[in-house]
């Protein structure tokens, strides 16, 4: 193989890891800082830009190329690939990693920047200009194209965001191997020693990072949640951690918490019994999101319901709710039950796609703090359920919090009433997630109407832990506005206008 060959094959291989990193990066950012558009937009700006001030800073390398290069891909293979295990331990004792997430955005990029430059010089004694640098930057872009099927479909799925970086790490580490063997007869004798030197010692690190990687970010994300972490995994979709303080477990989803043994049924009995009551006979019910399985153990609860269709995008989820002991306990093994058919699939195609009926639509889905999660709680997806449901069907969906996001409370609320609902907004006190609230919406009737059907509701007859006849003149009504600009107008929330997310981020959760 020529030199120039090599310096390109380099090259392929730098440009997969580099956009992984950029990947890495971003998903780190929108796992610990939230808002993923605004992250992934900043991550990949910012590493861009601080690629363009490499590319400049790597003119004022004039001697030693090959060598200096060889430095770079062993400071990449460590930075890249202990990026999670720095971001982990910096939230566990800072909180506020935003620093930590973003200068290694730059400091990568600073070092990816410089990287193509260098091989341009390298190989310009084997290649007219012209041919230099457009073959250097194909073989750049492919192995980004490569680097982006690889984070996709395996890295983030299989290999997580602990041992992806190390992917990159072992790739950069090799780069800089393969040069050093091809090229050693060229290598002057006094550097060949600090190489020997350098491949022993980041072979060491890189042993011991993948080794102690998992453990690491572990004990970060005990820190982080308080208590003990008894099960993580980052899935395809999202990241899954169950914490368990003495008897109590606790379910949080991207670092946020969805529901806690402590109090589940103060959020799982008004989001699910209000619909059902409503009901005369309920036969067919969708559960959107509740991979939990809270949801459909209340459900289950009514003897005329013949079938529950669960969709959840995460299989992970709804594995875990059919075997993780802590919440086959909590939803008393409903997710085994066997009038459940569980779909693993995006919510919205799935609606898109649907001809069959329900009688009520249940939406327990995470809270809509992203543009992706902003589709599920839009008009057009209310539509589409709206025109799914039977005359007398019902919809419901949590909707945050009524006081620490009131504006984006009131979003969901208008927007169901754009699709066709009337709604009847509905809110408690959940002991660990504070005052929480849910919108339900009918087809028919109008706002009084539904209101005094709900707060008529006596569940007799029904085992129940929290809710009864006089809970439900308590969770229809609310006070005054406690903030000023709660009562500001609000839009309704569309897929090509989607301010839901906005109102949600801009909501007063410091106050939580």
């Amino acid at each position: 193989m020529s030199k120039s060959n090599i310096l390109k094959l380099a090259l392929f291989a730098t440009g997969l890891s580099g956009i992984v990193a950029e990947y890495v990066l971003s998903t780190l950012a929108t796992y610990f800082l939230g808002d993923s558009v605004f992250q992934w937009t900043m991550i990949v700006s910012i590493m861009l830009f601080s690629m363009g001030f490499g590319s400049r800073i790597s003119r004022y390398i004039n001697t030693k190329l090959l060598q200096k290069f060889i430095y770079i891909e062993f400071t990449l293979s460590l930075l890249t690939a202990f990026v999670s295990v720095i971001t982990y331990i910096s939230s566990a004792y800072y909180g506020d990693n935003s620093f930590i997430i973003y200068g290694l955005s730059i400091l990568v990029g600073l070092l990816i920047g410089m990287e193509i430059p260098i091989v341009m010089r390298l190989n310009d004694e084997f290649e007219e200009l012209k041919v230099n640098v457009s073959s250097v930057m194909e073989k750049d872009y492919y192995g980004s194209l490569l680097g982006g099927v690889f984070f996709a479909f395996i890295g983030l799925p299989y290999l997580g965001l602990t041992y992806t970086p190390f992917i990159l790490g072992a790739i950069n580490f090799m780069v800089a191997c393969l040069l050093i063997y091809i090229l050693w007869s060229t290598i002057e004798e006094g550097i060949k020693k600090q190489l020997i030197g350098l491949i022993s010692l980041v072979v060491i690190i890189l042993v011991a990072g993948v080794t102690y990687a998992k453990s690491i970010i572990d004990y970060g994300e005990e820190i982080r949640y308080k208590d003990r972490v008894v099960y993580s995994e980052q899935t395809k979709y999202q990241r899954i951690v169950i914490t368990q303080s003495q008897e109590d477990f606790w379910l949080f989803i991207n670092g946020n918490q969805q529901l806690s043994s402590i109090d589940e049924v103060m959020y799982h009995e008004p989001l699910v019994h209000p619909v059902m009551g409503l009901l005369k006979e309920p036969k067919h019910i969708l559960v959107l999101g509740g991979g939990d399985g809270g949801a459909v153990r209340e459900i289950l609860k009514y003897p005329s319901v013949e079938k529950i269709t669960l969709v959840d995008l995460d299989p992970k989820m709804t594995e875990l709710g059919q075997t993780q002991d802590w919440l086959v306990a909590m939803n008393q093994n409903s997710m085994n039950h066997e009038k459940v058919e569980i779909i693993n699939v995006d919510g919205y195609t799935w609606m898109e796609n649907q001809t069959q009926f329900f009688d009520a639509i249940i939406i327990d889905l995470p809270d809509p703090k992203t543009v992706e999660l902003g589709r599920l709680y839009s008009y057009e997806f209310y539509k589409l359920c709206y025109n799914r449901l039977r005359p007398h069907g019902i919809i419901t969906t949590q909707a945050g919090s009524p006081y620490y996001a009131a504006r984006a409370f009131n979003c969901i609320d208008v927007t169901l009433e754009e699709a066709g609902f009337t709604t009847a907004p509905l809110h408690n006190q959940v002991v660990t997630l504070g005052e929480w609230g849910w919108v339900l919406g009918a087809k028919q009737g109008d706002k009084t109407e539904l209101k005094q059907a709900l707060q008529a509701m006596k569940f007799n007859g029904l085992e129940t832990q929290w809710i009864n006849h006089e809970s439900m003149t308590l969770i229809t009504s609310f006070g005054k506005k406690v903030f000023p600009d709660d009562d500001k107008p609000v839009e309704v929330n569309k897929i090509h206008n989607p301010v839901l997310y906005k109102y949600y981020l801009d909501g007063k959760w410091d106050l939580y």
